[in-house]
């Protein structure tokens, strides 16, 4: 078995019309063992900015610690709020500093422009190689199954609401397939007015 596929896990984000969705499962294990079911795998790096982390869980505290810590500081020098990209490409340049000797996590960044509201979502693999789709993402072991879902689900301009659902079905039925995630959901849903938390109930076993 894999080392990124050892504690499992499953993240996914979609883009709406001034609106994003990311979520992610809750089981935690040690390859097929479950270890916990309520370990959520996205993480509040700023207002309306969220990381969502698939891997190796001791590696994915890692970078969220040193995330957080260069973000204060970029805060503090440039006296403003940092930005969904900017925390894209900080994840970016740690993943790859450490490219001879990776962090085995595979990063997500979703999140609104504080200034326009313009939702971003991005993942990268394992030394930090950014792909920004417009649409969706997924990262973690249940990536290819979500994927071709989210095609069936995904479409241009959806509000809150819509975006919410077809996140919540893509994720449910991306878990049905994967059986390294699951124990439920949780999914974020990100707007100009504020963030809403919603945890959704999947099989248990």
């Amino acid at each position: 078995m894999s080392i990124m596929s050892y504690n499992g896990g499953t993240v996914i984000a979609m883009a709406g019309k001034e609106c994003v969705c990311v979520g992610s499962d809750l089981r935690i294990g040690e390859q097929m063992t479950t270890i916990a079911t309520n370990q959520k795998k996205i993480y509040k790096v700023a207002d309306k900015i969220y990381l969502g982390l698939g891997g190796f869980h001791s590696d994915t505290q890692t970078v969220l610690n040193t995330v957080q810590f260069r973000k204060s500081l970029y805060e503090l020098r440039e006296n403003r709020k940092i930005k969904p990209k900017v925390v894209a490409t900080m994840v970016s340049n740690l993943l790859y500093q450490h490219r001879f000797g990776p962090y085995f996590t595979e990063p997500l960044v979703a999140g609104l422009d504080p200034i326009t509201n313009e939702p971003y979502i991005c993942g990268m693999d394992t030394i930090g190689c950014i792909a920004a789709p417009r649409d969706f993402v997924a990262v973690g072991t249940g990536q290819e199954y979500l994927l071709g879902v989210c095609e069936g689900f995904w479409r241009e301009n959806m509000g809150p609401d819509e975006l919410f659902e077809a996140t919540s079905q893509a994720l449910l039925s991306g878990l049905e397939r994967d059986a390294a995630s699951g124990w439920g959901a949780v999914v974020y849903t990100i707007t100009k007015d504020r963030v809403n938390m919603k945890t959704i109930k999947a099989r248990m076993d």
